[in-house]
């Protein structure tokens, strides 16, 4: 989207690929603006593929929250799909915005298609309580907690506070949370899970639904995936610990 150059300034920091590449606007030209790199997720060199993530934490851009072609592109969702995901939701207006979209492809009957917000920034946060009543009231709805994009935009210190915010809020409105990005990663990828994602994995349960992305060991993924949950059914409720007393021999029941 070209209109994120008019919105940038020298010393803007750029995050690149989820984070992996992180650089500076260093000099802005008619043409557009040249980035200084100045650190890498790998000591070696890394190469950015084609179609990867523009991240601009803490810079407030004035873009528009549904574009040309996303219209274009709902005249054939409202057809098919049995939810909408809306990416980078920063506020009720935005919501508001794409409900008007959508009453004028279903007869107003807002009811019949599901709302996904996903919560990727500072200012979603934020703004999550508005959001929630300005969606809620119209159709059923739900909330992605994406911790992907929501730790570069915020920097991965906040995510934890911010995503333990996000279930409150969602507990308190009764709306359902998504918990996604890089659960259970090693798994699914590489088939053996580190330590640290099965402790994610556990703290899950606290949200209604969880997101594994695509990879070789999906299967088992998944299925441990259940039985960690499972097992950590009786032990918590949303935000709130049940106390129950462990079993020694391991047994989920």
């Amino acid at each position: 989207m070209p209109e994120i150059l008019t919105d940038l300034v020298e010393k803007d920091v750029i995050n690149i690929d989820d984070g992996q590449v992180i650089a500076e606007v260093e000099r802005i030209h008619p043409e557009g603006i040249l980035v200084r790199v100045t650190s890498t997720a790998k000591e070696r060199a890394v190469s950015i593929k084609p179609g990867k993530g523009l991240n601009f934490p803490g810079k407030h851009l004035e873009l528009p929250p549904i574009t040309d072609k996303d219209r274009v592109d709902l005249d054939y969702i409202v057809q098919v799909a049995d939810a909408i995901g809306y990416s980078f939701v920063k506020s009720a207006a935005d919501i508001r915005l794409l409900q008007e979209e959508l009453a004028q492809r279903l007869d107003k009957n807002l009811q019949t298609m599901p709302l996904m917000a996903k919560i990727e920034t500072d200012e979603a946060v934020k703004n999550l309580s508005e959001i929630i009543v300005q969606a809620a009231a119209k159709q059923p709805f739900a909330v992605m907690i994406a911790r992907g994009d929501l730790a570069v935009e915020v920097g991965y210190k906040r995510l934890a506070e911010l995503q333990e915010e996000i279930l409150w809020i969602c507990e308190a409105a009764h709306v359902p949370v998504i918990w996604a990005t890089q659960v259970l990663e090693n798994l699914v990828k590489h088939g053996i899970p580190s330590r640290a994602e099965i402790t994610d994995a556990a703290m899950s349960e606290r949200a209604e639904c969880v997101m594994l992305n695509k990879g070789p060991f999906i299967v088992e993924a998944v299925a441990m995936l259940d039985d960690i949950l499972t097992r950590m059914d009786a032990h918590q409720h949303k935000k709130s610990p049940q106390l129950r007393a462990l079993s020694i021999a391991g047994k989920k029941d």
